[in-house]
């Protein structure tokens, strides 16, 4: 996803892209989060595995670590394992920061388990 010069910041979007995996692209800020946590909630599973890839987050505020929590408490109440790839630095450094950043189960790479 790709900023116009000119125009707005892109919507941020999250979507499914295979069979246990949701992607999130955009901006993750206060005006973003609200939407994204629907389609989350929409999108999650009730049981399994699923794995968020973040890598094209452009940037990313505190609304956007309290999205991340959000949705792992979701997927906790829904008995999901949940975990998150290519995790932004912006977001990296508010959740040390915020000594958040051993909840958030991360990955290096996608689980070649899940299609």
């Amino acid at each position: 996803m790709t900023r116009s010069p000119d125009g707005p910041p892109p919507m941020a979007q999250l979507a499914s892209v295979g069979a246990g995996r949701l992607r999130v692209d955009g901006i993750l800020d206060f005006g973003s989060v609200g939407p994204l946590l629907a389609q989350g909630e929409a999108l999650m599973p009730r049981t399994g595995q699923v794995q968020i890839d973040l890598s094209g987050v452009e940037s990313a505020n505190s609304a956007g670590l309290a999205l991340l929590l959000e949705w792992l408490d979701l997927a906790q109440a829904r008995g999901v394992r949940l975990r998150y790839l290519g995790m932004p630095e912006s977001l990296t450094r508010i959740a040390a920061f915020s000594n958040l950043g051993t909840l958030l189960p991360t990955e290096a790479e996608p689980d070649p388990a899940l299609g």
